[in-house]
């Protein structure tokens, strides 16, 4: 049995969204799945180094290349990514259109994959909403306005669709459907993966500031994404004994407040190895974290990796 399991690992390539996608991949394989990583976001790469988006995908996609082999070796040869400018890399364009003839799934985690016309010869194209809200709120209706944006056939052609918005449908949850059956779900963790260590001494957390550049605004109410939570946790260490460090990428966080308040600051430069993600959760003596707005507010119970999930 043949999967395509997308994702935007070379468009985004830190630590988190490494471990987002790649056990998708992982856990399939495992189950006993022929799996290809597959990556066409038709969108600008981030550079974690440089701290900038940009057209070039160089540095993704050797990040990629490095974060599928460290999971496996089959995976390592797998994978094909579509540039925003229309470069591909890793297998050919012809070994993957054979791959998507004989695929029997196609799971697009995020949706962050464009269905083109020739990814539709799979038979079973699943839709994973893994970031519920900034989708239903902005990503899905943007689409329903511009059918057929960037050559793609929009997320309602899937065939089926899957969220981390557990409640959704619940009158406390005030999530949109648009008019789809949502069938909830949670992110694989392929447990032998993430080893306990001995107890370290810092209490811990990882988060993007600002991820979505401007609140979001719906029915009269604002979302978005830790920086409208982080303020219920930040005096912290000056409550309470220990050392707290953050690791911190996105824009313009404020760094300077937070270790003027005991925080230990660790940047973007410094946690988007992949390897480097896992050991900072791993050697904490607990990870606290404040919760996503977007996710507290819709009361939808949706949590990834590094995420609590909320209830």
């Amino acid at each position: 049995m043949k999967a395509v399991v997308t994702g935007m690992i070379a468009t985004y390539p830190v630590g988190g969204v490494a471990w987002d996608y790649g056990q998708y991949a992982l856990g399939l394989e495992r189950l006993g799945w022929d799996v290809y990583y597959l990556e066409d976001t038709r969108w600008e790469a981030y550079d974690p180094i440089r701290g900038e988006y940009g057209a070039d995908y160089r540095y993704g996609v050797k990040f990629l290349n490095g974060s599928l082999a460290r999971l496996s070796p089959t995976l390592s040869r797998r994978w094909h990514v579509r540039a925003m400018n229309g470069e591909a890399f890793g297998m050919s364009a012809a070994n993957l259109a054979s791959v998507l003839e004989d695929a029997e799934l196609f799971i697009n985690v995020s949706g962050g994959t464009l269905l083109r016309e020739e990814y539709m010869k799979c038979r079973r194209k699943v839709l994973i909403d893994s970031d519920p809200g900034w989708n239903h709120f902005v990503n899905f209706p943007g689409w329903d306005a511009n059918p057929g944006w960037q050559g793609s056939l929009g997320y309602r052609a899937h065939d089926d669709f899957f969220t981390y918005a557990e409640r959704i449908g619940r009158t406390d949850c005030e999530l949109p459907s648009l008019g789809i059956q949502w069938q909830p779900t949670r992110p694989p963790v392929v447990l032998d993966l993430w080893q306990s260590q001995p107890p370290g001494t810092n209490w811990t957390t990882v988060m993007t500031w600002d991820n979505f550049r401007r609140p979001i605004e719906w029915n009269g109410k604002v979302y978005g994404t830790k920086e409208l939570e982080f303020g219920r946790i930040e005096s912290l260490p000056q409550r309470i004994a220990g050392c707290f460090e953050l690791a911190v990428g996105g824009t313009s966080p404020p760094k300077e407040r937070w270790q003027s308040r005991g925080w230990s600051v660790i940047t973007h430069t410094m946690y988007h190895a992949r390897w480097t993600s896992i050991r900072h959760i791993s050697n904490n003596h607990v990870a606290n974290s404040a919760s996503q707005k977007m996710f507290t507010s819709q009361r939808v119970a949706a949590g990834r990796v590094a995420d609590p999930c909320v209830t």
